[in-house]
C-alpha cells in the first residue's frame, strides 16, 4: 500500500511544531541566561585548580629534595664513620648495606606510618641496597628518570611522578665517602626520596551562581510546560477521534477472532497505518481460517495412518501369531507321520499353504508401513522400505535412486507405488532378489521394479493382481505418466512407470 502521507505523519508534523516552538523557546533563556557565567566560572574554576596542582607539585618536589639532601648527609657521616672502622676493606655496596642497617636501627624506635616518604639506598648504578617500601625491593633498579639516561644515578635530579594514583615529589641525591684527611669526597651511593601528596579534604571549588542558574533553567521550562500542556490537549482530542474508532473495530475484529469467528472481517478506512494494520489483520485472519482447513486436512490423515498402525499391530499381534503357531503344528504333524502317508501328504501341503499366507501377511504388514517420507527425503525412505523387506522376507533388493529434486506429489506417488510393487512381489512371485531403480532425462522420471519370481501372465491375472496394479495406474495417471507390467511364468516379474518430473 502506498502512505503519501498518513497519521503518522500528520500527527508527528503538528506535535513537532509545538515541540520545536517550545525547545526554541527555552533554548534560548538558556542560552541568555545561563552560559555566561557557567562559562566563566568554569574558566575561572579551571585556572584556580591548575594554580593549585603547580604550588602543590613545586612543594612535593621541594620537600623531596629536603628529605633526600638530610637522608644523603646522614648516609654520607654513617659510611665515612664505617669505612674509618673497617680501614677500606669493603667496598661502595658493602658499606652503603651496612651503614643502612645502622641507620634502620637506629630509627626503629621513631617508625613512621605509611603516608611518610619513600627513602631507598642505591649504589651508583641505580641498584637497590635498602629501602623502607615493598615498592623498591632489594636488588631492584631505580626508575629511569632517577637514574638518568647512562644509568647515572650519582647526580641530583628531582621531579613529580604518579603513584597510587596520587601526585608524589621525588628527589635523588648523591652519598659521599669522606676520606680520613677530610678533604677528598668519592661518591658511592645515591639516596632516593619519594614524598607523597597529603588528601586535601576541602573538596573542589564550589561553582559561582547555583542558585540562580538553576532558578534560570526552572522557571522558563515551566511556562512552556503550562502553555504546552493545554494546546497538545485539545490537539490530541481533535486529531485522534477518528483513529480511536478505528482501534475500536480492529479490537473487536480480534476478540470475534479470538472467540472461533475466523470470517470475521473489518473494513480498510484509509491509505494510512492503520489501513495497512486491517489489511494485515484481514489477511491474517484468512490464512489462519486456511491454516485451520489444512490443520483439518492434517488430522484427518493422521486418523487414518494411526488407523493403519493399528490394523497393522492386530494383524501382526493375533493373526500372524495364529498362522505361526499353525505353521509349527503343521510341521509336527508331518514329522510324526509315516512316509507316504496320504495325511502327510496333506500336512506338507498344509504346511506349505500356512508358509505361503504367512509370507503374504508379511508382505502385507510390511505394505501397511508407514514410511517417514518428510523427514527422511525419497532416496532413504526408499532405501529403508527395501531394508525392511530384506529383513523380514529375507529378500535381496538393489537400490539405485538418482538424487533428483521432485515435487511432493511425486514423491509421495513413486514411494506408494514401489511399495505397493514391492508387495505384489514378494505375496505372488516368491522372488529371491528384486531391483530398483529410480532414474530421471528429459524431464521424465522412471521408476522400475524388477524381480526374478514366478511371474504370472498378465492377461489372465486380473483377479489376484487387478487392485494392486489399477491402484498403481491410477495414481500414475493422476500425475499425466504411465504404468508398464512386462511378465511372463517363470520369468519374473518388471514394473515400469514413467512420470513428469515436476520439481519442488
Amino acid at each position: 500500500m502506498s502512505i503519501r502521507f498518513g497519521l503518522r505523519g500528520r500527527m508527528a508534523v503538528s506535535y513537532v511544531l509545538v515541540s520545536a516552538a517550545a525547545v526554541l523557546v527555552v533554548e534560548a533563556a538558556l542560552l541568555a541566561v545561563m552560559v555566561p557565567p557557567i562559562r566563566a566560572a568554569s574558566e575561572s574554576v579551571t585556572q584556580a585548580r591548575q594554580r593549585e596542582a603547580m604550588t602543590d607539585n613545586a612543594n612535593l618536589r621541594l620537600k623531596s629534595e629536603i628529605a633526600a639532601s638530610d637522608l644523603a648527609t646522614a648516609m654520607g657521616d654513617v659510611v665515612t664513620a664505617l669505612d674509618d672502622k673497617a680501614q677500606g676493606r669493603f667496598g661502595p655496596p658493602e658499606l652503603l648495606r651496612d651503614a643502612a642497617a645502622e641507620r634502620s636501627r637506629a630509627r626503629d624506635g621513631k617508625r613512621k606510618d605509611a603516608a611518610d616518604a619513600i627513602e631507598v639506598v642505591a649504589t651508583t648504578d641505580g641498584r637497590v641496597v635498602d629501602s623502607n617500601s615493598a615498592a623498591f625491593p632489594v636488588d631492584s633498579r631505580l626508575p629511569a628518570e632517577a637514574a638518568g639516561e647512562a644509568g647515572d644515578a650519582a647526580a641530583a635530579r628531582s621531579g613529580t611522578t604518579d603513584a597510587a594514583g596520587m601526585a608524589a615529589g621525588w628527589a635523588t641525591r648523591p652519598v659521599e665517602l669522606t676520606a680520613a684527611s677530610g678533604t677528598t669526597r668519592t661518591v658511592i651511593g645515591v639516596v632516593y626520596v619519594q614524598t607523597p601528596a597529603k588528601s586535601a579534604g576541602s573538596g573542589a571549588t564550589p561553582m559561582p551562581r547555583v542558585g540562580a542558574a538553576v532558578r534560570s533553567l526552572l522557571v522558563p521550562g515551566l511556562v512552556v510546560l503550562v502553555l504546552l500542556l493545554p494546546v497538545g490537549a485539545l490537539f490530541g482530542l481533535l486529531s485522534t477521534g477518528r483513529v480511536i474508532r478505528r482501534v475500536h473495530r480492529l479490537a473487536a475484529g480480534a476478540a470475534a477472532m479470538a472467540g472461533g469467528d475466523l470470517k470475521a472481517r473489518i473494513p480498510v478506512a484509509a491509505t494510512d497505518e492503520l489501513g495497512s494494520l486491517e489489511e494485515a489483520f484481514n489477511s491474517l485472519a484468512q490464512r489462519l481460517d486456511a491454516a485451520v482447513e489444512v490443520e483439518r486436512r492434517m488430522a484427518g490423515a493422521e486418523a487414518r495412518r494411526a488407523e493403519r498402525t493399528r490394523i497393522t499391530r492386530e494383524l501382526h499381534d493375533s493373526i500372524s501369531q495364529d498362522l505361526f503357531s499353525a505353521n509349527l503344528l503343521a510341521g509336527g504333524l508331518r514329522k510324526a507321520l509315516p512316509a507316504g502317508s496320504e495325511l502327510r501328504r496333506q500336512a506338507e501341503a498344509m504346511e506349505e499353504s500356512l508358509g505361503r499366507t504367512m509370507r503374504e501377511m508379511r508382505a502385507m504388514l510390511l505394505e501397511l508401513r508407514p514410511v517417514a517420507l518428510e523427514d527422511a527425503g525419497l532416496a532413504d525412505a526408499l532405501t529403508g522400505l527395501c531394508r525392511a523387506y530384506e529383513a523380514r522376507l529375507g529378500i535381496a533388493i538393489t537400490v539405485h535412486v538418482d538424487p533428483v529434486p521432485l515435487a511432493p506429489a511425486v514423491e509421495h506417488a513413486v514411494l506408494r507405488m514401489v511399495q505397493e510393487a514391492l508387495a505384489n512381489a514378494a505375496r505372488h512371485g516368491d522372488p529371491g532378489a528384486v531391483d530398483l531403480r529410480v532414474t530421471a532425462a528429459d524431464g521424465t522420471v522412471t521408476v522400475t521394479v524388477h524381480d526374478d519370481g514366478k511371474g504370472f501372465d498378465p492377461a489372465t491375472a486380473g483377479r489376484r493382481h487387478g487392485m494392486g496394479l489399477g491402484l498403481m495406474r491410477e495414481r500414475a495417471r493422476e500425475l499425466g505418466g504411465t504404468l508398464d507390467v512386462a511378465s511372463a511364468p517363470q520369468c519374473g516379474t518388471t514394473v515400469t512407470v514413467l512420470l513428469p518430473g515436476g520439481t519442488g
